[in-house]
Formats: C-alpha cells, sequence, structure tokens
C-alpha cells in the first residue's frame, strides 16, 4: 500500500479512531443494533440481486484528484482471466441479474473487459459501461466507440 501512497491502519490509530467514535454517545449503536432499536430487523428481508457491479481494475488512463479508488496509469491491479471467467458464470447463472455495471478504474484497458461485456450481452442483460470517454483516445481503443455501440451497451 505504501507504494501506492497508502498505509495499512495501525492497530493503535484503529484504536484511536474507535475511542473518538466512543466519545461522541456511549449509545451509539452498531449497524444490527440500530436496526433493532427502530424494529427493522425482523422486517427486513434480502430481494433477488439485480445489478451486479463489478470493478474489473484500477489502471486508468487518468489520474484525478476526485477518484474514490484512486485509480491511475502507475495502478497496475487487475482482474485476470481466472476471475473473469467465473464472473461470466455467475452472470450466467443468476437470472435476477438484469444490469451489469462494470466499473474501474477505465474498465475498458482490462484485457477481459469485451469478453465480459459479450457474455453479459449474451445472456440479455443489460450492460453500463463507467467510460471516462477519454480512454477512446488511447492506443488499441480505435475500435471502442463501435464495439460497445455495437454491444449496445450503456455508457
Amino acid at each position: 500500500l505504501r507504494e501506492f501512497g497508502q498505509r495499512k491502519l495501525t492497530l493503535d490509530e484503529r484504536k484511536r479512531r474507535r475511542r473518538a467514535l466512543d466519545t461522541i454517545g456511549a449509545d451509539v449503536p452498531d449497524f444490527w443494533g440500530f436496526l433493532e432499536q427502530q424494529s427493522l430487523a425482523t422486517r427486513l428481508t434480502r430481494k433477488p440481486t439485480e445489478i451486479l457491479q463489478i470493478n474489473i481494475g484500477l489502471a486508468c488512463n487518468q489520474a484525478c484528484a476526485h477518484c474514490h479508488v484512486e485509480s491511475s496509469p502507475k495502478r497496475t491491479e487487475a482482474m485476470g482471466a481466472r476471475e473473469a471467467a467465473r464472473v461470466i458464470e455467475l452472470i450466467e447463472s443468476s437470472p435476477s441479474v438484469t444490469t451489469v455495471d462494470i466499473t474501474g478504474g477505465a474498465p475498458e484497458l482490462n484485457p477481459h473487459f469485451r469478453d465480459i461485456v459479450l457474455a453479459a450481452r449474451a445472456a440479455g442483460k443489460e450492460v453500463i459501461d463507467r467510460c471516462n470517454l477519454t480512454v477512446c483516445f488511447e492506443p488499441g481503443q480505435d475500435d471502442l466507440v463501435d464495439f460497445l455501440a455495437g454491444a449496445g451497451v450503456r455508457v
């Protein structure tokens, strides 16, 4: 994490943050405690998953200060072939999923992006590409616009 300008929280830092939370009120419940206080715990039921959002990598052709996942051209973390194949299996075997929302960094830079898109569309799913649009001008992306349009992908 240090390589990317981040650091893992130390045990002392986690304890300090917990104490800070404790000072704002001893009766701040955790999530389930809050639900119980509101008489919601027994009324919540899980509904079928309709939207599957997948982050397929942190590589991006931009380095935006506002990026919540700190993607940039220096980031190399990416979904590999094995994980992409598993995602495709999940898409194909999940009838309740109607939408596959693909994000990243710039998801189009992942070598498995198009396979996932095509498999999702073949399974009848709507596909959303969280595209920054400038990636269309990157080397190797000359046909990206035609690919997305041809596959019926929402951008």
